[in-house]
């Protein structure tokens, strides 16, 4: 009995020393951004005995219980890097010793204190790189959000001198119908200078490399409600010449209804039903059709070619362009595209969507953060840098967008703190050391019992 009561004591020091260094480690990591406590729990180890008369001590086992589920306190910081997640989630990260190291093991932490490093990746003090869905031009994401192959290494610096093609032109206009209908019109005029339009406005574009250039909107009065319309390069020589004929990249008709709203239907070359691009014709849809731009190559410059969507309002509504008795104006304009200039910053809202800043005052929406969601995230296996990998016991990592489906949300410019609570370690730290050293009795007290047992 004496044996088995001195193992049952040791058992106990080796379970107690367990507890003792989770508690050191809660201790010691309670300034540590995004720790989780982790608890001792305690086990009894019992050896089976047939008799009802004797008793057989087993002693005790320890394992650790890490509560990554509990949310820790989110304190403000200064930083727009510095992120913390309200809710449920972890962000997405990858360790490696380079942010385009795909081998790198996909980790997922809430240590948010990113910041950048030399070339530019948002990486924490772990040195675990910071994974996003890349944003389009239309501001969309993928469509296979569980597909961690989508996911890259977020780096704003890159984006330095990035300029971004038109593709869409909205306007709202307004035509004096009181002008004097036009003796005659020929097409080209207004673009080649020989006539003078009864309405002529400007819009600034970008081509794929940012470079700027103006684009006139000229209208001369026809008829009744009805106007004959230029769309031509300022500049002609920014076109080809063959597809674009003095800069004309479109023109037709603008025919209004009697109470002065679009009459959309009646907005293509009234011969062909098509729209007139130039001296050819093509069948583009207009408006609603990408008009096409082919840009002229020459001067050590060459850019992908160009399709613009021109926005005249909607059929019937007085949204667009209308007619009333007030003089010809442009009312306001919308045009996508620019020339976004140098980096100032970043900005990442509680969508997750992280926003370039620029010198121009631009901004441009280039990545989203994804939040990852775990069936039971109390099983996820430790990894080192305040990180966890997902397991066995975790199941499989879903990928949600931020607030969607149970997922937390973003909360920039703040970070979570650790979970432990000091004041309960201390406590629990006595217990286990009480407990310690009652197990060293036990080993000292059969041991009097084992020497004794030899005097015999």
């Amino acid at each position: 009995m004496a044996f088995t009561a001195l193992a049952a004591g040791v058992s106990g020091l080796q379970a107690f020393t367990d507890g003792v260094g989770v508690i050191a480690d809660n201790i010691t990591n309670v300034n540590t951004i995004g720790y989780k406590e982790t608890r001792s729990r305690f086990s009894t180890l019992v050896t089976e005995t047939a008799s009802l008369s004797s008793y057989s001590p087993g002693g005790v086992r320890a394992f650790s219980e890490t509560l990554v589920s509990k949310q820790g306190l989110l304190q403000p910081s200064g930083s727009a890097t510095d992120l913390s997640i309200d809710g449920a989630g972890f962000f997405v990260v990858r360790d490696g010793a380079r942010a385009e190291d795909a081998s790198g093991e996909l980790l997922f932490t809430r240590a948010g204190a990113f910041t950048q490093d030399a070339e530019g990746f948002f990486k924490n003090t772990a040195g675990h790189y910071l994974l996003g869905w890349p944003v389009d031009s239309t501001g969309s994401i993928t469509t296979n959000k569980n597909q961690t192959s989508e996911l890259s290494p977020i780096n704003i610096n890159n984006l330095n001198g990035l300029g971004a093609a038109t593709n869409e032109v909205s306007l709202r206009v307004n035509l004096d119908t009181d002008t004097p209908v036009a003796a005659s019109y020929t097409l080209g005029s207004l673009a080649d200078g020989s006539a003078t339009p009864d309405f002529e406005t400007n819009v600034e574009i970008f081509d794929s490399q940012g470079r700027s250039h103006v684009v006139n909107i000229g209208a001369v009065h026809t008829g009744d409600n009805s106007w004959n319309y230029e769309i031509y390069f300022d500049d002609a020589t920014a076109v080809d010449g063959t597809a674009h004929p003095d800069g004309i990249i479109a023109n037709g008709v603008l025919q209004f209804n009697t109470d002065g709203s679009i009459d959309l239907e009646t907005i293509v070359d009234a011969a062909t039903s098509t729209m007139n691009i130039g001296d050819t014709t093509t069948a583009i849809t207009f408006p609603g059709g990408a008009i096409p731009i082919t840009y002229a190559t020459g001067g050590g410059v060459e850019v992908d070619p160009g399709s613009i969507t021109f926005d005249f309002g909607d059929d019937g509504f007085k949204n667009g362009f209308v007619q009333s008795t007030t003089s010809s104006s442009r009312l306001n304009y919308a045009v996508d595209g620019a020339a976004f200039g140098n980096i100032t910053g970043v900005s990442i809202g509680e969508d997750g969507v992280v926003t370039a800043l620029f010198d121009n005052d631009l901004t441009l929406p280039v990545y989203k953060l994804p939040i990852a969601v775990f069936q039971n995230p109390d099983g996820l296996a430790r990894r080192q840098g305040n990180a966890f990998g997902a397991s066995d016991l975790s199941g499989d990592v879903n990928l949600q967008e931020p607030g969607d489906s149970g997922a937390g949300t973003v909360s920039p410019n703040s970070l979570e703190q650790s979970t432990v609570d000091l004041a309960s370690e201390f406590a629990e730290l006595i217990k286990v050391q009480r407990a310690f050293s009652a197990s060293t009795r036990i080993i000292t007290t059969s041991d009097q019992i084992l020497e004794e047992l030899t005097r015999l």
